[in-house]
Order: C-alpha cells, then structure tokens, then sequence
C-alpha cells in the first residue's frame, strides 16, 4: 500500500512537472515590448557618420547630431530630426552636398526625404534650394515637386519642382515660373 502512494505521488509530480515544462514557453519578444511603446524608436543615435562605399571608392557620406531607429516598425525608417549634411561623390570623386534641417530615411525604398530649408551644391557650385527635396539612392536620383529654386552658370530658375542626377547634369526645374540672368 506504500508503494502504491509513493507511485502515485511520483507520477503526478512528474505529471505536474511535464504539464509546466510544456505549458512555457519563449515569450522573451513580449517582455522586450512590455519596456517600450510601439511609437519609441528601438535606438537613439548621437553624432551620426555614416560611410558608405562602392567598389572600394567613398560614394556618399551622411553626417548627423541626432539619429531615431524605427526599425521596428512595418515599414522600417531612420528619422533625423536635428537635420543631415549628406555628400554625394561620383567616380572623380566630384562632391554633391545637401543639407536639410530634418530628414527621414526609408529602409525598404532607399528614399531620402529631406525636409525644411533643403540646399544642394554641386562641385562647379551650382545649387538648388527647395522646402523638400527626395534622393533616391537606388536611381541616385533627386527630384521634389514643391517651389524650388535652381543656380546655374549664368542664370537663376524658379519653378514648381525639380528633377535630377545627383550631379545636376541633368537637372531640370519643373512648371518654371521665372527665369533670370545673373552675372558671376
């Protein structure tokens, strides 16, 4: 009859234990979310220089004070809130430079949006100033179609929005809504 209860007893301890072992399980992702609102970047970033490289050769350089990681969201985006100084160089190591007081950069689409006193220069210093300004990293592309206003040699032209290589060869200001000559 001891032997009966001291089996018994075994085998729902064990019964217990197996019920536990298989009822947990990895919830480490839940307590990870239990921290932080959905709505809170995953990272903060001070003093950004991000690097980055084709072929050995520097292609683009993104500087920043102040980085947000929302990586964590469905469509992944970094947000640079204090602004970016972003340098753009070809294969003759020609530079581009953007500058922004706000940008977002979007993982999925490698798209740029740089907002809010936008001014791009290029090497031979021909410069663009816009509101908003998109560089598309993939096509290596610029264009926004929001006011902007466009300094080549010789000539200053306003318009209702902009399209470009990221070296304004061929850059063209879209709806021109004036046109003047300027002497250099």
């Amino acid at each position: 009859m001891q032997n009966i209860k001291l089996h018994i007893l075994k085998n729902s301890v064990i019964a217990l234990a197996m019920t536990l072992f298989f009822a947990c399980k990895n919830n480490l992702d839940d307590v990870k979310k239990m921290g932080m609102s959905a709505n809170d970047p995953v990272g903060v970033s001070d003093s950004i220089n991000v690097k980055y490289t084709d072929s050995g050769r520097l292609a683009a350089n993104l500087v920043s004070p102040k980085m947000y990681d929302f990586s964590n969201r469905a469509f992944a985006y970094s947000e640079f809130p204090e602004g970016v100084i972003l340098h753009l160089y070809d294969k003759n190591r020609a530079k581009t430079t953007i500058i922004s007081d706000y940008a977002i950069l979007y993982d999925n689409t490698n798209l740029i949006d740089l907002r809010g006193h936008v001014i791009a220069a290029t090497s031979t210093n021909d410069t663009l100033f816009a509101e908003q300004l998109y560089y598309d990293q993939s096509k290596q592309w610029l264009f926004t179609n929001l006011p902007a206003t466009y300094r080549a040699k010789g000539y200053v032209t306003s318009g209702m929005g902009f399209d470009s290589d990221r070296d304004f060869k061929k850059a063209e200001v879209l709806g021109v809504t004036g046109q003047f000559a300027v002497q250099e």
